[in-house]
This record gives structure tokens, C-alpha cells and sequence, in this order.
């Protein structure tokens, strides 16, 4: 039978969890930019664990890209790049406006033409040396999450997904430091050191070796200034820090969640790093009613953020 006319795979609970716990996050983190909290109003807020009041906290390209992931896997069981590019780019074309980077608006519209031009058109990106954004590794911890029974096939794959859209290797470092991640929080519980020796030598892996030797007593504002905030939008600069907030609670998605946004910079991005992460783990029904009231809801088979 083609894959083309089968049935959907199951999503396997882990992956779905964790799609729910990066929304969840990402929408969580929007809230804590200029556009809604200048940045002394936010610290303070988050400082004081505020619950952000808006009635209805909407999702970024982060999910809009994890979902993209999750519709591959389940048509196919693997990702096939090309029909990840075309995924990527029909969810740009049907919302443009939730708040993707300046490459991805040249990339996504050039690759819902000719998807499988993927490997050139975003190699050519800033200058041929491709993006060393952080746009893979938002996305892609469900992904790790699907594959959390095989820890090589969750590198590979992560690879396979990351270089559709970000051919620098630090941004295919990035996603598979963040898919093995999810995978290890599944059952074994997030090591730093595990995660930097399953991640290609890079900025990325230095970056977590870091992290791995910074205590969980150090103040996360601080822990982000010394593994970055994604201030720089760069998956060295992001990674470190939302791994090593997910580490520090492993068990408990709401303070995971407080302690990246105590980090500030690209904040909607590293709170859903986070949540995709520890939410693997620990699904999301722990995280206070008010907040799951106010997320947008996941399309289609995903339900809303709450179940």
C-alpha cells in the first residue's frame, strides 16, 4: 500500500505529550515579550509567578513547525524531507503572521513551489552558509519524544528534519541535542552529559558541557546570562539554557516553565524547548487549569493543549 492512502499512525503518547507541553509553552512564553511586558514589568511578574491574564495565550511558528513534524511522522513513519518542506510551507501559507524569522519568509513560500528543492534553496540561505538559528530545535521535540525506544534512530532523524529548513551545523546540532533530550526525559530522565555526548562537536555541545557543570542552585537569570537566552536567535545561544531549565525540574512542567521565562530573551522559543522536553514525561495535566483556559487549541487530531 502507498503511504500515501494508509491510515495515520497512532502518535505514540510520549510525542503527543510533548507536542502539547511545547505549545503550551511557547504560547506561555509569547507572553513575556515587549509587545505585552516590557521587560522590567516581566521579570517582575515572572519573579512573583504571575499568571499572565490575556484570556488566550496563541502559539508561534515553534508549534506551527512541530505540528508540520507530527503530520509527516504520521503519514509516513519517518520523515521524508521533502514532504517536510511542503509541510512547513503549507503551514507558513496558512497563518504567515505567527512570527516567523526573516529567512523562513524567504525560505517557506520558495519551497511550497518546488519542495524538493529543499537541500539547495536552504543551503543558499544567508550568504550559502544555511541558518544556525534556533528554528530547528523548537520544533522538534515531539519528534525525539516519537523515537524515545531508539536513541540513534532519534539523532538520524532529527538530522533528516533539521536540514530542510537550517543547513548549519550548528542548527542540526541543535535539534539533535534537543531530540535526544526528549527522548532520554522519557525513561531514563534528562542528563546534560548524556545529551552533549550524543550531540555533533559543535558551539551547541560546548554549549551543554557548560550547562551540565552549572548548578541547579544558580539563579536562572543568571544561568542564562552564562548559557545565553536566544537573545542572538541562535541554537547555541538557546539550547544550553532551555535544556539545563528542563533538567532542573524534569518532574515538574510549571516550574520548568517558570524558570526558562525567568531567562528572558527569545523567550517563546526556549519555553517551548522546555516544554516539549519535560512534558514528555509528565504530559501536562499537572500545570494549573487557568493556564491550559487560555492556550489556543491544537488543530485537528492533536485536540487542545489540554486534552
Amino acid at each position: 500500500m502507498d503511504t500515501a492512502d494508509r491510515a495515520p499512525a497512532p502518535v505514540p503518547a510520549p510525542a503527543l505529550n510533548s507536542l502539547r507541553g511545547l505549545g503550551l509553552g511557547d504560547a506561555f512564553g509569547e507572553r513575556w515579550f515587549p509587545l505585552f511586558r516590557q521587560p522590567r514589568q516581566a521579570i517582575d511578574e515572572i519573579r512573583a509567578r504571575r499568571t499572565p491574564q490575556e484570556p488566550r495565550w496563541h502559539w508561534t511558528d515553534d508549534t506551527a513547525m512541530a505540528l508540520g513534524i507530527m503530520h509527516v511522522l504520521q503519514r509516513h513513519g519517518e520523515i521524508r524531507p521533502a514532504e517536510l518542506a511542503l509541510a512547513f510551507a503549507a503551514g507558513y501559507r496558512a497563518d504567515p503572521g505567527r512570527g516567523y524569522g526573516a529567512g523562513m519568509h524567504e525560505l517557506l513560500p520558495r519551497l511550497l513551489e518546488v519542495p524538493e528543492d529543499w537541500p539547495t534553496l536552504s543551503a543558499e540561505l544567508f550568504d550559502g552558509q544555511g541558518s544556525l538559528g534556533n528554528g530547528a530545535a523548537m520544533r522538534i521535540a515531539p519528534l525525539g519524544a516519537w523515537y524515545a525506544d531508539d536513541l540513534g534512530l532519534a539523532v538520524r532523524q532529527a538530522e533528516a528534519s533539521a536540514r530542510v529548513t537550517h543547513a548549519h551545523p550548528e542548527a542540526v546540532a541543535g535539534a539533535v541535542a534537543v531530540a535526544v533530550a526528549a527522548a532520554l526525559s522519557v525513561h531514563d530522565g534528562l542528563d546534560l552529559r548524556m545529551v552533549a555526548r550524543h550531540t555533533p562537536d559543535s558551539a551547541v555541545r560546548a554549549g551543554l558541557a557548560r550547562a551540565a557543570d552549572l548548578p541547579f542552585t544558580t539563579e536562572p537569570w543568571r544561568a542564562a546570562g552564562l548559557l545565553g537566552n536566544g537573545q542572538r536567535v541562535r541554537a547555541d545561544d538557546t539550547v544550553p539554557f532551555a535544556l539545563w531549565s528542563a533538567a532542573r525540574h524534569p518532574d515538574d512542567l510549571t516550574a520548568a516553565l517558570w524558570t526558562t521565562a525567568e531567562g528572558l530573551g527569545d523567550v517563546d522559543t526556549t519555553c517551548a524547548i522546555t516544554g516539549g522536553v519535560v512534558a514528555a514525561r509528565t504530559g501536562i495535566d499537572d500545570v494549573p487549569r487557568t493556564w491550559l483556559d487560555r492556550v489556543e487549541p491544537l488543530p485537528g487530531p492533536y485536540g487542545t493543549v489540554s486534552g
